[in-house]
């Protein structure tokens, strides 16, 4: 009886191990806190749970597992991750609908789990920076030299994405920085060839840094009734922003054009 009490106990453990790694990889993906907590809550209860109690901010996510006989199970983990995939988003969600009506042996689950996040290719990241930011500069009035420039920028933004982002941690500083060094060097360039126009470059490379996903989040979990995820994400993205902005301002001052 101990025993099957004890492997009961461990089968668990991992199952709430792998709901904590989906509820990341969700978070990560750009999904809103209200449908982390939902698919959690529906995964455990397929899975044979008396209740699930899930808590999603967006630096945390709590899962409390309650058994039938009242015994309760809680694990937790910190979120450091953010972003957007909705092609990882897409593929979680028809995982956890393929899980809520049919459980998986907790080995498929894990290594379908994992298949729906393959490893990102940097050639696809530099080529969507390259459009978007070249595409935005022409569109908001930006002649075609302006674009190309643009899109030179970005390549250097997703570059320092994928090296200063180890060094700068906190997303804050990260966009200070980023923003600043590569605002510096729009402003150089403009100086030197005054053909080019600074604030239509900076438009469209700019557009790679905003945090659009985050804030539009954080509207719908206010209105969703999960007041604090959504204070905190708006807070975060007003904070991300504001670093832009001053990073900017702050080369566009230093070079003085």
């Amino acid at each position: 009886m101990e025993k099957n009490s004890m492997e009961q106990t461990n089968t668990e453990n991992r199952l709430l191990q792998l709901l904590l790694e989906t509820g990341e990889r969700l978070m990560a993906s750009g999904a809103e806190v209200k449908r982390v907590e939902d698919t959690l809550e529906r995964i455990g209860v397929a899975y044979g749970a008396e209740r699930m109690n899930v808590f999603v901010i967006t630096s945390s996510i709590v899962i409390t597992l309650e058994r039938s006989d009242g015994t309760l199970l809680t694990h937790t983990r910190r979120i450091t991750k953010s972003g957007t995939d909705f092609l990882a988003l897409e593929r979680i969600n028809a995982l956890s609908r393929e899980c809520c009506r049919e459980p998986l042996p907790l080995d498929l689950f894990e290594q379908r789990l994992r298949e729906c996040v393959p490893p990102k290719k940097q050639w696809q990241m530099y080529l969507g920076s390259v459009l978007a930011a070249g595409s935005f500069a022409v569109f908001f009035g930006g002649s075609f030299a302006d674009g190309l420039a643009a899109a030179v920028f970005a390549v250097i933004i997703c570059l320092f994405q994928e090296k200063g982002a180890q060094l700068l941690a906190n997303n804050v500083m990260f966009n200070l920085v980023c923003s600043f060094f590569t605002g510096t060097l729009i402003c150089l360039t403009v100086k030197f060839l005054p053909f080019f126009h600074a604030d239509k470059i900076m438009i469209g490379d700019i557009m790679l840094l905003i945090p659009g996903i985050a804030i539009t989040n954080s509207i719908r979990d206010m209105l969703m009734g999960d007041t604090i995820a959504g204070i905190m994400r708006l807070i975060e993205s007003i904070l991300w922003a504001g670093a832009l902005a001053s990073g900017f301002m702050a080369s566009i001052w230093m070079v003085g054009i």
